[in-house]
């Protein structure tokens, strides 16, 4: 070991999902939106001139804020914006997370939160998930240095509902308690509402998912003015420009069509309904799914096979080698031709192993 690597920090890195250059390829890994995004982005996009690239962007990111607050009915004072729901996500964890008690999130879930956690040297604990992966809302009455967990949970698409979210909350009044709401918009229903009643709550969304802009990292949080406040002062302590000019305007513009955004998500929860029958036939089980992505698994083959042999067709689905998970595939909800052309691959494949 050189002398200068004792020095450096260290952490198992967050494994993103593989983005595959295929171009015959059906591409369901990640959770990105088969639709495009709102007509109005693009045509602002076009808008943009290579002069404007010079100059800084605004660092209060305020037409971005101004376009969330009101689609929310919402304070400019009441939302935080940043690339990425993991860059807010971030930030949350460095403002908020500054306890020796440990923060708490479920053993299954998004598998940033023990990075970011490792990263900042913040101490943690993992509830375990009870055995139809569902988050028991006394685990998290305990003493502790704050709270996350996401809403539908990912990968496993389960929801909690807002009563026992606040059941949470009626016991952590003296910490953060941050609801990851990436998924929300595909059946959920959002914790936003509770803000009003609990100043520690915050709520994360994103723009990647439901608004079909995984490509321009556009995420933001919501709550109590004091919170958004905390989170400014140690962004602007980091970064002050984190928003570019693109990802402001065209973030702007797409959540001021409510019209194509109800359209789209309706579309995408058609499509997995849909997927949910076509799976139970072939004798798939999986919870019940309110995100974009359903978490399948079968008794009669290893996910881990079925892994390759879907990519070696040019079908991307996400497997993760966790133990209690290491069966499952998680599927993103694609067209409904994309999903067609997944189910009949997997009807010729277990038909076949069943001949084998």
């Amino acid at each position: 070991m050189k002398l200068w690597e004792r020095n450096v920090r260290k952490v198992v890195p967050y494994t993103p999902g593989e983005q595959p250059q295929d171009g015959q390829m059906i591409k369901l890994n990640t959770n990105e939106n088969p639709y495009p995004p709102a007509p109005g982005v693009e045509k602002a996009l076009r808008g943009l001139s290579a002069e404007q690239m010079r100059l800084y962007p605004d660092p209060k990111a305020k037409i971005l804020v101004e376009a969330l607050a009101e689609y929310y009915g919402l304070k400019e004072e009441q939302v935080f914006v940043g690339v990425g729901s993991d860059d807010v996500l971030a930030m949350c964890f460095l403002t908020f997370f500054n306890s020796e008690k440990p923060i708490l999130f479920p053993d299954i879930t998004y598998s940033f939160y023990d990075v970011w956690a490792e990263l900042f040297r913040i101490p943690y604990r993992r509830p375990l998930l009870n055995d139809a992966f569902q988050i028991q809302a006394e685990d998290y009455f305990g003493e502790n240095g704050g709270i996350i967990f996401p809403n539908p949970n990912a990968p496993t698409g389960e929801v909690l509902s807002l009563e026992k979210i606040e059941e949470i909350l009626k016991h952590n009044r003296d910490v953060v308690v941050i609801v990851d709401e990436a998924y929300v918009d595909f059946g959920a229903k959002s914790a936003l509402p509770l803000t009003e009643k609990y100043d520690n709550l915050l709520v994360v969304q994103t723009f990647s998912k439901s608004r079909s802009m995984a490509g321009m990292r556009i995420g933001f949080a919501m709550g109590n003015p004091d919170l958004i406040r905390c989170l400014n002062e140690v962004k602007y302590s980091f970064n002050s420009y984190t928003m570019d000019r693109t990802a402001l305007i065209s973030g702007a513009e797409a959540i001021r069509d409510r019209e194509y955004f109800e359209k789209t998500t309706a579309k995408i929860v058609e499509t997995r309904e849909w997927a949910k029958e076509q799976l139970r036939r072939l004798g798939f089980t999986f919870g019940d799914s309110q995100a974009n992505f359903l978490f399948i698994t079968h008794r009669d083959c290893e996910a881990s096979g079925l892994y390759e042999a879907l990519r070696k067709a040019h079908i991307y689905v996400r497997y993760f080698s966790s133990p209690r998970i290491d069966n499952y595939l998680r599927v993103t909800i694609g067209t409904r031709e994309e999903m067609e052309t997944l189910i009949a691959f997997l009807g010729n494949y277990l038909s076949e192993k069943k001949k084998g």
